[in-house]
């Protein structure tokens, strides 16, 4: 599977509350300004599939708004439970530029959050 950078957002308009959805080439994507820096995975709980990105940040984890279910940003991998991990994409700053590294190959079904409303 091969991947492209896509620029997302100027680092200066990165939202104040440290935390930013996109959907990027198919995926959802969660961007979160932690203590070391940007951080994105994929938009998706492993426990139900909710968008994790009405979640808070703690502690540079994400928390499933859902359950409650705890994520480490930089590394996707849950915290404290069962679950799997998340989706990690690689974040790069340049000339002030936030971007990610993307597949080119669209998520699957296991990979896309259930959005209601």
């Amino acid at each position: 599977m091969t991947e492209n950078w896509h620029d997302l957002v100027l680092e200066a308009d990165f939202p104040a509350d440290g935390k930013l959805a996109a959907t990027v080439g198919g995926w959802h994507v969660l961007v979160a300004r932690t203590e070391d820096g940007f951080h994105a995975v994929n938009d998706r709980c492993t426990h139900q599939a909710s968008p994790l990105s009405g979640g808070r940040i703690r502690r540079d984890a994400i928390i499933c708004p859902l359950h409650g279910a705890r994520f480490e940003m930089k590394t996707g991998k849950c915290i404290g439970s069962a679950y799997a991990d998340l989706r990690v994409f690689a974040v790069r700053v340049e000339k002030g530029m936030i971007a990610l590294s993307i597949p080119d190959t669209p998520p699957g079904m296991d990979e896309l959050p259930v959005i209601t409303g």
